[in-house]
């Protein structure tokens, strides 16, 4: 009997709805699950350590042989919550940024941000995830995930990374996708319904979100009725035309920055069906394979 496909995921309170299935359903018989970090979900993609991973967009620029699950994200329309760049003093004179060692695509758009509207490039150091010892050595602190849920802004000044994009650009952002390894896909026709699970995954996850509140608040340190707001309103994790738009003015940032050196086409599992439909109609793309085209 072949193998199980070994899916590396992301340990925080984002990406729970879209594991609803493979932590509370039958799926977790069909693959193996391991939980990580943002960065190291990537690093495992390319290592082959994992077959399918929730990586940062920006990753997928990185890693050859990836192919992109359809219909699925972590993105945000406004203001997201979990991404923020906390301040001790204004923007135009912030002058060293600690990173959140966790990040890629949130680290390279506050690289763009500064580079394009900000006044120019910054001093950039990778740190882990502790906001006191990270402003006693830089103007700045970027935080991701849950621990940006729990910050307290009344001591600082916080700027939302979503939000100052959608306010610059007014196009969505996307954080992440599911990727898979087209390798680990060869001859693997028990996979053959590999999108359609990972959809239907998020949408079980979306429907039981009461159950995620209860389940996450603890963990996080925030109210039920905070997890709730944030998986409905803060995060988007649909993967439509308006999404891949942002996606596409994302990379062509990049490369006009410097931030990325080039930017190859996403290139999508299958061909065709509603997300194909949907792009051509919007006069974009005729395929999956091509959604991007050539951003250079």
């Amino acid at each position: 009997m072949p193998s199980r496909l070994r899916i590396s995921a992301i340990s925080f309170l984002n990406t729970a709805p879209l594991m609803w299935d493979f932590d509370h359903g039958e799926l977790r018989k069909r693959f193996t699950i391991h939980y990580t970090l943002p960065s190291l979900c990537a690093q495992e993609l390319r290592a082959g350590i994992a077959d399918i991973g929730i990586i940062p967009v920006i990753a997928y620029q990185t890693i050859p042989d990836l192919l992109v699950i359809p219909g699925v994200s972590i993105a945000a329309n406004g203001p997201v919550k979990s991404i923020l760049l906390i301040c001790k003093k204004p923007l135009d004179q912030v002058k060293t940024v600690a990173t959140d060692s966790s990040s890629r695509t949130s680290v390279a758009l506050a690289r763009v941000m500064f580079r394009k509207w900000l006044g120019g490039q910054r001093q950039f150091t990778a740190m882990e995830p502790n906001l006191d010892v990270m402003l006693q050595h830089s103007d700045a602190a970027l935080i991701i995930g849950d621990p940006a849920l729990t910050v307290d802004h009344s001591r600082y000044l916080c700027f939302d990374l979503a939000e100052e994009w959608h306010k610059h650009t007014g196009k969505p952002f996307v954080f992440a996708f599911w990727a898979v390894r087209a390798a680990a896909l060869a001859g693997r026709a028990d996979y053959k319904d590999l999108a359609e699970l990972f959809q239907r995954s998020r949408d079980h996850g979306l429907e039981h979100v009461p159950e995620l509140a209860r389940e996450w608040a603890h963990r996080v340190g925030i109210s039920e009725a905070d997890v709730e707001s944030y998986l409905t309103r803060s995060i988007d994790y649909s993967l439509d035309a308006g999404k891949l738009e942002g996606m596409r003015l994302f990379f062509e940032y990049a490369t006009e920055t410097g931030v990325l050196p080039a930017v190859r086409p996403l290139e999508f599992l299958g061909q065709g069906g509603g997300l194909g439909s949907a792009l051509a109609g919007a006069g974009w793309i005729a395929s999956l394979g091509t959604v991007l085209g050539n951003l250079n």
